[in-house]
């Protein structure tokens, strides 16, 4: 490197400082410290390691990059606009973007966001997200590498991470799993800058993270004080990248703020602007125009521009390999496109009415079954993988010596489980299922939350879905779980009635686009008269299983296992005269995206409604005058006698469906005195 070269790199680095202390100043928000000391580690990384087409972002065999430490995202903007991400989209990405940090509709909001612009692999913020977003996109890599061929996907991820994402618990949970998995092709930067928003590390930190990330198997280097030395970050990261039997983490000792006088190693640049006058200072340090904000001179946006395209020639040599190559091009395509190949529907299993099966059992068949044409899936649970419907007959579980693995044993690791399948499908060409015990859906919820918010195309398999669950008791049976994840704004919940429902609810989450929860039972349900037929309507959200004419005398609405229960309840208020429409309700989202001709002809002419579910009442008001539901926890004994004991039972709700309509009036009921005190 010749010594003008060395200047305008150290130039561009500077300028990169600038762009990390102005933007927040503007905002009067923001976190600059990281961004600054982090620069020289962007730089290498943008201009001499990653493989990356600005101008085609979406080129699948890209390295990927991850900002794991989110509140830093304007070190990930300011690369992006230098680089020249975003030029197409209409207006450019600019300048201006970057001047309109963390405001209202901006394109650059407080966390990156996977939507919001082009280079933005995964939604980072909460802190540990992105840690195990990283290893989700490394894993997807492997597998692709294996089914499709090197010449296809061949490349890396590069994770930046935090003293606060090696806190959370997540990363524990998925740094374990990549370092079992050995995914050779993953680079953490840990920026170890000792400093977190209460003050020093030491405060609350003493374990060796290195010690800790050798034991998990990850080959670990610990570069020491060369945060400002570019040839020794970029020897650091290309001996990480030549390691491909582990996964590999960088210590990085960093000083947040730097060179700030005042504020360099302080905490309150972590979380704060810098302020005006400290902000003049540094710059006068850098020898930036003190007085200049967002200060890009050409020479500088030229070189990143210039480092922007230099792997243009390594994407057309791709989409040539790509061209010529004589694979399953039908697999591939179907599997970036997160679908299935033409048919697959065709492959539904169907269930005659009378046989008995679990939902979780059910669901397992049609996984099975679409398994062969919809390439893209795989498939395991949190160590409950033959507990959940997970499991996939005759694939070899993903592994060092089995890449091409379909199957994943994501281990006891609930919250990295999620964080891994929002990885998977971020990357492209992986439909990722996971599944666990409902209750246990807590333990992912961050995860959950942000697949929902990336929109990510993740499928849940959430089983034990009730007190029907027995024998272990209230910590494990689900009871407010249900409104809770439904309580998610775009996750897809759907708790099918019976084994046929339950298939179409597979079809469904694999149709669309976006998270789904597919809750499912443990116990053996009735396969009802009309699913068959009518189990295609599940995509509707709810629909009419027992007609009870044109003007019934009350309307019944279950999901799940309590639809069975709905349905003989009808029977018994047909011996009283009582004509009652049944209404599988599986999906509360889907229903809401009908017209209001659909709902109010599902819903009828305005008789009183009763809701039945096994678990809280909160929500049901919206479409029920009165709910048979469960506002506390269970308890411990077989599953039907707990079911019995809390009312989830015909008699109970024909019972209660007659108090109903006595008391809306319209019906003078014949239970005795007897029935109306034994009704929950």
């Amino acid at each position: 490197m010749t010594e003008r070269d060395g200047d305008l790199e150290q130039l561009a680095i500077n300028v990169i400082r600038g762009l990390a202390m102005d933007a927040p100043q503007r905002a009067n928000a923001g976190h600059p410290g990281t961004a600054m000391a982090l620069a020289p580690l962007a730089h290498v990384l943008w201009t001499r390691i990653m493989r990356y087409d600005a101008s085609d972002p979406q080129w699948p065999d890209r390295d990927r990059f991850v900002l794991s430490c989110g509140h830093a995202c304007i070190l990930l903007y300011s690369m992006l606009y230098l680089t020249g991400y975003g030029q197409e989209l209409d207006p450019p990405f600019g300048i201006d973007d970057l001047e309109h940090f963390r405001k209202l509709h901006s394109r650059t909001p407080g966390h990156p966001e996977v939507h919001d612009l082009p280079g933005i692999e995964v939604t980072t913020g909460p802190l540990g997200q992105g840690v195990a977003n990283g290893v989700g996109l490394g894993l997807a890599e492997r597998i692709l590498r294996a089914r499709f061929g090197a010449d296809l996907t061949d490349h890396h991820t590069f994770v930046v991470c935090s003293d606060g994402d090696l806190m959370e618990g997540i990363s524990h949970e998925a740094a374990s799993m990549a370092g079992h998995l050995q995914l050779g092709r993953l680079i953490y930067v840990y920026d170890d800058n000792h400093i977190t928003i209460d003050g020093p590390t030491e405060i609350t930190l003493t374990d060796d993270a290195a010690r800790r990330f050798e034991a998990y198997g990850w080959h670990v280097e610990t570069l020491g004080q060369v945060a400002n030395d570019t040839d020794a970050l970029e020897a650091g990261l290309r001996r990480a990248m030549a390691e491909e039997e582990r996964p590999s983490l960088l210590v990085l000792r960093s000083h947040i703020g730097f060179p700030a006088p005042h504020m360099t190693d302080n905490p309150k640049a972590h979380g704060s602007p810098l302020g005006a006058d400290e902000v003049r200072a540094t710059k006068e340090i850098l020898g930036l125009p003190p007085d200049q904000e967002f200060y890009v001179p050409a020479e500088v946006l030229d070189l990143y521009r210039e480092a922007g395209r230099r792997s243009v020639p390594a994407r057309r040599a791709w989409q040539e390999r790509f061209e010529a190559w004589t694979g399953d091009r039908a697999a591939w395509e179907a599997a970036w496109a997160n679908t299935g190949e033409p048919g697959w529907q065709d492959d539904l299993p169907v269930w005659k009415a009378g046989e008995s099966v679990a939902t979780r059992n059910s669901v397992k068949s049609a996984l099975n079954a679409f398994l062969p044409k919809v390439p893209g899936i795989v498939s395991g649970g949190a160590d409950l993988t033959g507990n959940t419907g997970t499991k996939l007959d005759d694939e070899p579980v993903q592994s060092y010596e089995h890449p091409e693995g379909r199957a994943i044993a994501f281990g006891v690791r609930e919250h990295g489980m999620g964080g891994v399948m929002n990885g998977l499908t971020l990357h492209g060409g992986v439909l990722p299922i996971g599944g666990t015990f409902f209750t246990f859906s807590d333990y992912m919820r961050g995860s959950v939350r942000l697949a929902a918010l990336s929109q990510s195309k993740v499928i849940y398999f959430w089983t034990h879905d009730s007190i029907g669950l027995g024998e272990d008791g209230p910590t494990h049976q689900p009871i407010e779980q249900l409104a809770a994840i439904r309580a998610i704004p775009g996750l897809r919940v759907i708790r099918p009635a019976d084994a046929n429902e339950s298939a179409h609810a597979l079809r469904v989450a694999i149709e669309r686009d976006g998270p789904t929860a597919l809750i499912l039972s443990r116990q053996e349900l009735p396969v009802l008269e009309g699913t068959a037929e009518m189990g295609a309507q599940l995509e509707r959200g709810a629909y009419v299983l027992v007609e009870g004419g044109d003007d019934p005398d009350v309307v019944l609405i279950g999901t799940g296992s309590e639809v069975s229960v709905c349905v003989a309840a009808a029977h018994l208020l047909e011996e009283r005269d009582v004509v009652a429409r049944v209404i599988s309700m599986p999906s509360w989202e889907l229903f809401d995206e009908q017209d209001d001709d659909y709902q109010d002809t599902v819903l009828g002419p305005g008789a009183p409604v009763l809701a039945v579910e096994a678990a809280t009442s909160f929500g049901w008001a919206r479409f029920a005058d009165d709910s048979v539901s469960i506002d506390h926890f269970g308890a411990s004994g077989p599953g039907a006698e707990v079911l019995e004991a809390f009312g989830f039972t015909p008699e109970n709700v024909a019972a209660r469906a007659a108090l109903l309509v006595d008391s809306i009036g319209g019906y003078d009921d014949d239970y005795d005195d007897n029935d109306e005190e034994d009704a929950p």
